[in-house]
């Protein structure tokens, strides 16, 4: 993170955010998003300069150095205008509706973005990064400053014309209506195809350069191949998973991935790390580990889990944390994770360096545009290919690498540290206990009992027991915001997720009750009942929303996380299982319609919707396993094996059957089986209404399950 020179603090220095904390003392005259600046900005009748960005955005560190920190260019900007600084992570929905905004008007989005906006908030111009001076064929930002403030002051009219058309687009682009009953097996088949007609067999992943890692859809392509036997759907997720794992966008000394990658073979990364997509794709490993029996998609969960407790947990107060940057400065480009052959000669042993050199491609020639000799560590060949070409038996292969890696990370620890971002955010903790305690269930890793406890925070920090949850559960150092980031349809969705699996992880009542509150607060909320599905924030509780927030939205593609409407769909649709409760599955159909017209069309951004509406056409399958012991343990990982959305598998104790400490429609059902005689633990096997007798042999379960599915 870069804080600037020491100067006189703006309106940013009360900010509890890590990346408006960084602008404190920036000489623009920064003001946080909020009513004062805009009301600011209607006294003077000044346009807005709106930047959003991120703590771990290169390119929003890069325009911070070269103009928000010139006293020059801050002159014209607090002549001129009224300056807003907005965090993309704290505030997503104002995110959202600016990024709508400036692919409008410029064809892209991204960070930072730079907008341009009436006094009330209506952009009439904007773009991304531009450079201090005129260069990279991008106009300089001091004569975009100018020119704009021209724009206002001498051709107003056309500015709020603008401005005007530039908002019905938000409108028109957020406000998804494409409602149809057609919910149908096919319709996830259109999904999953349009998916796999953008795979790349030879590099994996979908399209071309640049390649962003795809969680849901992954997850559908896997779904997909189980149920009905798709080959391309199952190659596409088999390659995908291993040569992202074998990529420069995997960390391989410490593992955890880099955000996206710049080229198509997975090669160089943008090296900052996201908690939300480690999380996911902890998930899309355990989920192909649980399919396939692949131990090497067992051992990547692995790594995965374990950079994310070193690095990414506060190991002492519970969470997760929210990102890490890609570098230390604006001349470094991931120098951190990236060596040359000397550094790395300047390590290892030359017997380990034969090993490691052609192992991880470190050679005189690296990949970095800023420093060709540095290399990114990506993996060139199996471990049986090295040692027939290095004419040495694998264990000793294995040895060297694995020596050779323990050194090489303990050399990187001593290099200056990327940032990172110690913010715990609602949404991405609730997706990380959910990734934690399936990796606990499903792959045996020792992560269930920090999920638990990190959700305990959560709910006792972010949430107030009844209708209201926060964004965030907690800023570093302890900083309290002015104001707390309003919950959005995210942070409720995923809590909801995390509570259920919490219950099945546990049998604690507390965690399912606080799922039916959590779900009842988001119907109230969000849910449109005229037009159906959720909006991702609700509508302010007094007066005018600021800016683009008056735009509603209605969100449906997964990016960069899984999609509100069909997450929150999902959501329901467990609980209505478990609690019986119609208006649930009701409420949850009706999303799915909302969209089930135009869904087809986002293919790898739809992911999540094909989840969701597999979850709703599959005949659920719950596996209750009763009792404790070895046996119990037996069954249970019997019962755990296969990957499916509509499988439910819970662990009960046999008291809290006749004590009522289950769910309401998991409790009809449990109530009218008699236990077997003499068994010490047991297994239900329930598909759609219809149940199996008892089962004791995690064999014949097995067989049960399959035949199941």
């Amino acid at each position: 993170m870069h804080t600037g020179a020491s100067t006189p603090t703006n309106q940013l220095e009360n900010s509890a955010s890590s990346y408006l904390r960084s602008a404190r003392h920036q000489p623009v005259e920064w003001h946080p998003w909020g009513e004062a600046a805009f009301a600011r900005a209607q006294s003077l009748n000044r346009p807005i300069l709106l930047d959003i960005g991120a703590v771990w955005c290169h390119w929003c560190h890069v325009m911070d150095g070269e103009s928000y920190e010139d006293p020059e260019i801050a002159k014209v900007i607090n002549e001129h205008f009224v300056a807003v600084k907005v965090d993309r992570d704290e505030r997503p929905d104002v995110d959202t509706r600016y990024q709508a905004a400036v692919s409008a008007i410029s064809g892209q989005g991204g960070w930072p973005l730079t907008a341009f906006l009436t006094p009330d908030g209506r952009p009439y111009f904007g773009g991304t990064y531009f450079p201090r001076d005129d260069r990279y064929g991008r106009p300089g930002f001091g004569r975009v400053l100018l020119a704009m403030a021209q724009v206002w002051n001498d051709r107003r009219d056309e500015a709020l014309e603008t401005a005007s058309s530039v908002m019905a687009a938000i409108e028109h682009n957020e406000s998804f209506s494409g409602r149809s009953a057609d919910l149908s097996p096919a319709l996830v088949q259109k999904i999953a195809g349009a998916i796999v007609r953008q795979f790349d067999p030879r590099n994996g992943g979908f399209g071309s350069q640049p390649k962003f890692p795809h969680p849901a859809a992954l997850d559908l392509l896997l779904l997909v191949a189980t149920v009905s036997g798709d080959q391309q759907a199952r190659e596409a997720f088999t390659v995908t998973l291993e040569k992202m794992a074998r990529g420069g966008v995997y960390d391989q000394l410490a593992g955890g991935f880099h955000r996206y990658s710049v080229d198509e073979r997975w090669g160089v990364p943008h090296f900052e790390k996201m908690l939300y997509d480690n999380t996911e794709l902890l998930r899309n490993y355990v989920h192909g580990f649980q399919s396939l029996a692949r131990k090497d998609f067992l051992h990547t969960a692995g790594e995965i889990a374990a950079w994310l407790d070193s690095t990414m947990t506060d190991r002492e107060r519970l969470g997760f944390y929210a990102s890490q940057d890609a570098d230390v400065g604006l001349d470094d480009d991931g120098d951190y994770f990236t060596w040359t052959l000397d550094e790395a000669r300047g390590v290892l042993s030359a017997e380990e360096l034969a090993v490691a050199s052609p192992w991880w491609d470190i050679g005189e020639l690296g990949d970095m545009h800023h420093n060709p000799a540095k290399n990114v560590l990506h993996v060139k060949y199996s471990i049986t290919e090295l040692a027939r070409q290095l004419n040495i038996d694998e264990n000793s292969v294995k040895q060297l690498i694995d020596s050779a890696r323990s050194k090489l990370l303990t050399a990187r620890a001593l290099r200056p540290t990327p940032f990172i971002d110690r913010t715990l955010y609602t949404g991405w903790n609730a997706m990380a206990v959910t990734a934690y305690l399936e990796a606990a269930a499903a792959a045996a890793l020792s992560t269930r009992e920090f999920a638990l406890r990190t959700l305990d925070r959560l709910l006792a920090e972010a949430w107030n027991g009844a209708e209201s949850l926060r964004h965030v559960i907690a800023y570093p150092d302890g900083i309290a915001p002015a104001e707390p980031a309003p919950g959005t349809l995210d942070d409720y969705a995923f809590t909801i997720h995390a509570c259920i699996d919490a219950w099945l992880a546990s049998g604690e009542m507390r965690y399912y009750n606080a799922a039916v509150t959590l779900a009842d607060a988001m119907i109230a909320h969000f849910y449109d009942p005229a037009a159906g599905a959720f909006y991702d924030s609700p509508a302010p509780a007094s007066g005018a929303a600021l800016g683009a927030l008056s735009a509603r939205r209605k969100p449906l593609q997964d990016s960069p996380t899984p999609a509100g409407n069909p997450i929150g769909a999902s959501a329901l649709l467990r609980l209505g299982l478990l609690s019986g409760k119609e208006k649930y599955r009701e409420i949850a159909e009706d999303t799915l319609e909302c969209f089930a017209g135009i869904v087809e069309h986002f293919g790898l951004y739809a992911g999540s919707y094909g989840l969701t509406l597999a979850r709703l056409l599959l005949d659920p399958i719950q596996i209750v396993i009763v009792g404790s012991g070895s046996r119990a343990s037996e069954l249970e990982v019997a019962a755990q094996a296969g990957y499916a959305p509509n499988k439910t598998v819970i662990h009960l104790d046999a008291a809290r059957i006749v004590s009522g400490g289950i769910p309401e429609g998991l409790a009809e059902t449990l109530l009218l089986v008699p236990p077997p005689a003499g068994a010490e633990a047991w297994a239900l096997v329930c598909k759609g209404r219809t149940c199996l007798p008892p089962i004791t042999d995690p064999e014949a379960l097995a067989g049960a399950i399959g035949s199941a599915g």
